[in-house]
């Protein structure tokens, strides 16, 4: 039984070829999100650094507010880590990471409207934790010095709650596509 040879792809005309292999143009900007990466780790080591030579002076709340602070960072890499890895492989090249030990469970069925789905929840994830900071934060509301104001609490709280509802949307909007897809 003879094994099917591979066809070479077919040649396109240089418009085509042109629009097609403009795709590499992202590859910068994937850079670029990678070197914010790095910013965010030299963040983390910075405020980690900021918690342990100070926690025996810091109370309960300040080193809870610290350790959101670190969540935040962790989940903004995250982030970070979706659009790097899973907008590449959709948009410019595939990896070729099928069947690598590492490879993210979620990257061998993704595409842009799974993309949209991951980053929207990312989204609400961080914005939940800012939103928490703000409850906390909340009980120092007009004491003297105090940054934080009611219209800024319940901004921020009108805020979280459209994402959410967007989150949703987009949910939806992505199940009846691929539903619709599958008829």
């Amino acid at each position: 039984m003879a094994t099917p040879s591979k066809q070479p792809p077919p040649r396109l005309s240089p418009l085509p070829l042109l629009v097609f292999s403009s795709r590499w143009l992202q590859v910068p900007l994937y850079l670029g999100l990678i070197v914010a990466q790095m910013v965010y780790v030299g963040l983390f080591l910075k405020e980690l650094w900021h918690l342990v030579s100070h926690a025996a002076s810091f109370g309960e709340q300040q080193i809870m507010l610290m350790v959101l602070g670190l969540i935040d960072v962790v989940m903004i890499s995250n982030l970070l880590v979706m659009v790097i890895v899973g907008g590449y492989e959709t948009f410019v090249s595939r990896l070729g990471l099928s069947g690598h030990p590492d490879e993210p469970e979620w990257l061998s069925h993704v595409n842009a409207g799974v993309l949209k789905v991951k980053l929207a929840m990312a989204i609400i994830g961080i914005s939940s934790i800012h939103l928490l900071k703000t409850f906390i934060a909340a009980g120092n509301l007009g004491s003297p010095g105090a940054t934080l104001t009611e219209p800024g609490v319940m901004w921020q709280t009108i805020i979280h709650t459209i994402f959410i509802v967007s989150a949703m949307g987009i949910a939806y909007v992505d199940k009846l596509s691929t539903g619709s897809a599958k008829h």
